[in-house]
């Protein structure tokens, strides 16, 4: 089902879009979440950091894949606004044959160099074998979980982020109750948490199909429109392209501090791993401010309204950075009640809550740069969000978790203070860029 972002109130717009999309992605999150939570309960350590690990490796492919599909949703949320339907048939059919040789070649590529990825994340020794485990299952299972997101980008970027959230509940539910018994009664250890992972994007990817099949989008595909469209590819390839890698240096930027973490230790990586998932809970709003904030300025720079996306992107900060100091805050006061939800071990809950108390200033401001980062790509500049996020990790993420480290080796504080040192680098950058496209956009309607 089509919807047009670009008429009525803005704010109720926004709130009526994101409140779908932030659901969808929390119970995204929760399967992480409840992985790490159920191996908690059921064995040591050791199977934490791998579900750890394995986990984190699994969400930057995701992210990844996420990105690149942003790009489809951009193009198919341009043609909406434009009203331009047999644009956004060729945007949907040339989306699902792109992403149908990126699935095959993720998998395959991912299955060969699987023990060199858990060689290279230094993986402490008693988790190896587990997390060799984990990694091969979701590789295997990786034409689900890019089917899933495809389709749900699909969705939005014709203003729907109902009927995947719908979809995502569905695999939840299947997804902890697989936990449960595969960790539980049948002591699977890692690979039971990602044979549930991957039954429950499966079974999302069904329920897909079948709502899409059942209801009316307004949209009727043809084989003509199953092909490499040229100037669409380039399209969604210039937009895409940028965001992966953009979230995959971000990830790859997650995984060097783990790296760092578990030459420290298996306490210390299992207490990074449980912070780094109760973080990705917590980037929910700023995430979905992004995607919310990308497809409705998708929308509105498809209509010519440049006006209304700017404004679409003042009210993401707004929402984003507010409740982003509402996290700040609340998680100096409650941080060890929750982690000791995760774990008896007190070691592993002490460092969590160091690491926790600095780290959670990073949801201000990244509430700045997240919606930045969807206005430029729904400007068709999402370069612009790749140079400062690159900035951001390489010159203060990475470097600032590896020297608190080392200079500040009895304490997770410091460390935790890199994030939130990167993203205000980038939110500086982000303003500067803003500024200079207004500029740039004032001055070409001049001459024209």
């Amino acid at each position: 089902m089509q919807v047009n972002l670009t008429r009525g109130n803005i704010w109720k717009n926004m709130i009526r879009f994101s409140l779908p999309y932030l659901l969808s992605y929390f119970l995204q999150t929760l399967y992480g979440l409840a992985d790490l939570f159920i191996a908690g309960q059921y064995n040591g350590a050791d199977v934490i950091s791998a579900v750890s690990i394995g986990s984190q490796v699994m969400h930057m492919v995701t992210v990844m894949i996420v990105g690149l599909a942003m790009g489809s949703a951009v193009m198919i949320g341009r043609a909406v606004g434009a009203e331009d339907k047999k644009r956004v048939r060729d945007t949907i059919g040339s989306t699902i044959v792109l992403f149908i040789f990126v699935a095959a070649a993720t998998a395959v590529l991912l299955l060969v160099f699987t023990r060199g990825v858990v060689s290279v994340l230094s993986t402490p020794a008693e988790s190896v074998s587990d997390t060799m485990d984990y990694l091969h299952i979701c590789f295997a299972g990786i034409p689900f979980i890019v089917a899933y997101n495809v389709i749900s980008s699909i969705l939005r970027g014709m203003g729907d982020s109902k009927s995947p959230m719908i979809f995502v509940s569905i695999a939840c539910a299947v997804n902890i109750i697989l936990d449960i018994v595969f960790m539980g009664p049948l002591h699977m250890r890692a690979a039971g948490a990602a044979w549930g992972t991957v039954i429950a994007q499966a079974v999302s990817v069904l329920a897909a199909l079948f709502g899409i099949l059942r209801r009316n989008t307004g949209i009727k595909l043809a084989q003509e429109n199953f092909r490499f469209h040229r100037s669409l590819m380039k399209a969604i390839l210039g937009i895409g392209v940028p965001i992966m890698f953009q979230d995959g240096f971000i990830q790859i930027s997650f995984l060097m501090i783990t790296v760092i973490a578990n030459h420290r230790g298996v306490e210390i990586s299992a207490a990074v791993g449980i912070v780094e998932k109760t973080i990705s809970f917590l980037f929910l709003v700023p995430s979905t401010m992004l995607s919310t904030v990308s497809t409705i300025a998708a929308q509105c720079f498809g209509a010519r309204d440049q006006k209304r996306a700017e404004q679409t992107l003042t009210c993401g900060v707004i929402i984003a950075a507010a409740l982003g100091a509402f996290f700040a805050v609340i998680f100096q006061f409650i941080s060890k009640p929750v982690f000791s939800l995760f774990t008896s071990d007190e070691a592993v809950r002490d460092y969590a809550v160091q690491y926790m108390k600095t780290y959670v200033l990073d949801c201000v401001a990244a509430g700045v740069h997240f919606p930045f980062s969807g206005f430029f790509s729904a400007a068709g500049v999402s370069i612009l969000s790749f140079v400062h996020n690159i900035i951001s990790v390489v010159g203060i993420r990475i470097p600032g978790a590896y020297f608190a480290t080392r200079y500040f080796p009895g304490t997770l504080y410091a460390m935790g203070l890199a994030a939130p040192c990167g993203s205000l680098v980038s939110d500086i950058l982000c303003v500067i860029f803003y500024r200079h496209l207004k500029t740039s956009s004032r001055d070409t309607k001049n001459r024209t």
